[in-house]
């Protein structure tokens, strides 16, 4: 594998061009600098433009779905520099991370995992539902923007919970700006983000984005090192057309923790610290994502846009995965030295236009497009065999030790080509009332090669139509009423990792039905939005009486969100968000034991999250929040709980002159022991982070 150093990339190196540039550009511009202000966050947010809910640019108010957007200042405010815990901050949204799946699985609506909940990085997804590696630091970030409930009707199968489209930042024109900040904090943590973004000319202006952090973490030899780069080059030819080159690429090394065991059926918080991995193991992600877009707007009336992309991610495991508590002996058993390469990579190419019109004398929009990509992943493993020298250690003081002898070989090469075309359509019957409806048929060719003898396991094509109807109601300008159904699909597996067994099973089938209303009010410092839906979904896979896969069974989810957002008083503004739902297997059993009724692992049913912020002077900002998790269920059967939690987190910033910020920042300030996820058993549970403080200073010249 190459991999280009980051210090000797082009793109990295115009930082450098862009922080002299600015002297000659702004050395006599006063630069108006954004101040500390209660009045930031989402103020408008309902107004603006989210492109992840529709193709057709349209404003929250007018999309028959619920979204949230994370904004620059809110990331900001709340000190989210993972990217899963500013996605957490939304209304609805769990992560189940852990180092199997890239720490980047999520869990939205009652369903979980990559293949049922979606992320994609500036409006592209990696195809096959493999873990997604890619962005995991926010320092880039301009927003993230949440669509809960099934999006195959936009973005294509494996999105019945719901989309994550994170956006990085962009070139703007105007004066060039640098920023700077540097982060130490408890456990030893480090990060330093570096930007520089603006005009370069009247045609060109640019972005460039570089960061880096590394910890000793929260456990025991629990360090962790990465290293991101994101930068774009813009060309406006023309008012009506422009191009952008941008590439991003990162690299990570996390922790090396794979969870603490039951002892005798209980969680031991004596363990909390602990880290039953060995000392020589390892985990590296790196990623790259290059793209080129372009959108031309000929007239008033009708808008092209195009992007060529290509992504190459690589991925290397090699640890002891597995560990289990012996009450014979008081020991920790621990196997499954476990050693994995993935070689995924991907090029495609999305193009629509959408045009403006007018149908039977009514305002009409309507968007068509197509969608290909090529995707191939290989696959090399050591057959998940092994033991660690020693095998078994003290619970309380284990001896790291080392890896096993096995060695990782070619296993299998799975393969993709894929394509869909798409229609989208908002007819407006009145100044009120839009019906807005969606179509979309992907077709893939899913093929599987066994590299240890060179043989097809199988060839397979896949086809699904999406589809969704809505309908939004203007009550006022700044108040609307909605309602939609949908149809989605998820595949049984990841695609790109599926087996030849279950390659013979048909895409799992999900419908949705949701109502909802949304407004902003107080002259807009205020909004909420209030939803309620019902999902189910069909043709799950199950294993039958003698172990066997079937293809049989249903899971539903029915429940209630909300949101609140209000600048009040003089100097206040509060965020809440509270979700409560019903998640089920219909009909379901697996191995003879049936689940019917039973919650799917890893979904809580009650969530709730509140930030409130306090302009204490006006040069002061104090602010506090507190997530809230509920309970879930480690296993199908709901013989094992994960207890329920809530975690507060509390943020001091000073400006100190108009290009200047301090902050300190307390997260998880009371110590609270809690467990985000379990591993691919049920007995094995990832704890949280414990409390860290941090100190940063954020510098704009």
């Amino acid at each position: 594998m190459h991999t280009i150093p980051f210090h000797r990339h082009p793109l990295v190196l115009s930082i450098a061009l862009g922080l002299a540039h600015t002297h000659t550009l702004a050395a006599d511009t006063v630069t108006t600098l954004p101040t500390i202000s209660v009045e930031g966050g989402q103020q408008g947010a309902l107004q603006q433009p989210a492109t992840t809910g529709s193709r057709l640019k349209l404003t929250p108010l007018q999309t028959p779905a619920s979204i949230d957007v994370i904004t620059r200042d809110q990331i900001e405010e709340r000190g989210d520099s993972n990217i899963s815990d500013a996605i957490t901050r939304s209304t609805g949204i769990t992560s189940m991370a852990h180092p199997g799946n890239g720490n980047s699985s999520l869990s939205a609506r009652g369903f979980t995992d990559s293949t049922s909940v979606m992320r994609l990085y500036d409006g592209t997804r990696q195809y096959g539902g493999v873990g997604v590696t890619f962005p995991f630091d926010t320092w880039s970030i301009d927003h993230i923007e949440v669509l809960r409930g099934p999006a195959s009707v936009i973005y294509g199968e494996g999105a019945i919970g719901g989309v994550v489209n994170i956006v990085p930042k962009k070139p703007t024109q105007g004066v060039i700006q640098n920023e700077v900040q540097a982060t130490v904090g408890t456990d030893n943590t480090q990060r330093l983000g570096l930007g520089s973004g603006g005009a370069i000319n009247d045609k060109l202006s640019y972005r460039v984005d570089l960061s880096g952090e590394r910890s000793d973490g929260w456990v025991n030899r629990g360090d962790s090192r990465n290293l991101t780069f994101s930068g774009a080059l813009r060309l406006d030819v023309s008012p009506d057309l422009y191009f952008q080159l941008s590439h991003a690429q990162g690299r990570q090394e996390p922790m090396r923790y794979f969870g603490t065991p039951l002892v005798n059926g209980r969680q031991l918080s004596a363990l909390r610290e602990q880290n039953y991995n060995v000392a020589d193991s390892s985990i590296v992600f790196n990623d790259r994502w290059t793209q080129v877009a372009m959108e031309w707007t000929p007239n008033a009336d009708v808008t092209v846009r195009s992007k060529l992309y290509l992504i190459d991610s690589k991925r290397h495991w090699r640890n002891t995965e597995n560990y289990a508590y012996d009450n014979a002996t008081g020991l920790i058993n621990r196997s499954g030295d476990t050693e994995i390469f993935h070689d995924q990579a991907e090029i495609g190419n999305t193009t629509d236009a959408t045009f403006r019109n007018r149908v039977f004398g009514l305002k009409n929009q309507v968007s068509v497009g197509v969608d290909v990509s090529a995707s191939s992943f290989q696959h090399r493993n050591n057959g998940y065999s092994g033991t660690p020298n020693p095998a078994s250690v003290d619970p309380f003081n284990p001896v790291a030790g080392n890896y096993g002898n096995s060695v990782a070989v070619p296993a299998y090469r799975n393969k993709a080509d894929q394509f869909a075309v798409f229609a989208e359509d908002r007819i407006e019957l009145s100044d009120k009332w839009s019906v807005i409806g969606g179509l979309r048929y992907d077709h893939a060719d899913v093929s599987r090669t066994n590299l240890m003898n060179g043989t097809q396991a199988f060839a397979r094509t896949y086809t699904n139509v999406g589809w969704r109807l809505g309908t939004v109601y203007a009550v006022t300008p700044d108040l609307s009423l909605y309602g939609q159904y949908a149809e989605a699909a998820d595949p049984v597996g990841t695609l790109l990792m599926i087996t030849a067994v279950n390659s013979a099973f048909n895409l799992s089938r999900g419908k949705q039905l949701e109502v909802g209303i949304k407004q902003a009010f107080a002259d807009r410092k205020g909004e909420w939005t209030l939803a309620a839906y019902e999902i189910r979904k069909n043709d799950l896979l199950a294993r039958d009486t003698v172990n066997q896969p079937v293809q049989v069974g249903q899971q539903s989810s029915r429940g209630i969100e909300a949101a609140f957002s209000l600048a009040f008083a003089k100097n206040w503004k509060i965020d809440v968000n509270a979700t409560v739902l019903d998640a089920r297997y219909d009909d379901f059993s697996l191995n003879g034991v049936v689940l019917d009724g039973k919650t799917p692992p890893n979904v809580a049913e009650k969530l709730a999250n509140v930030w409130l912020s306090w302009n204490v002077q006006p040069n002061w900002l104090l602010s506090g929040g507190m997530r809230f998790v509920g309970k879930r269920y480690a296993d199908r059967a709901n013989t094992k709980t994960l207890p329920g939690y809530a975690t507060t987190d509390l943020a001091l910033q000073w400006k100190a002159d108009r290009a200047t910020t301090v902050a300190l920042r307390g997260f998880n300030v009371f110590d609270k022991a809690y467990f985000t996820t379990a591993y691919y058993n049920d007995s094995q549970w990832f704890y949280g982070m414990g409390r860290r403080v941090e100190l940063s200073v954020h510098h704009r010249f």
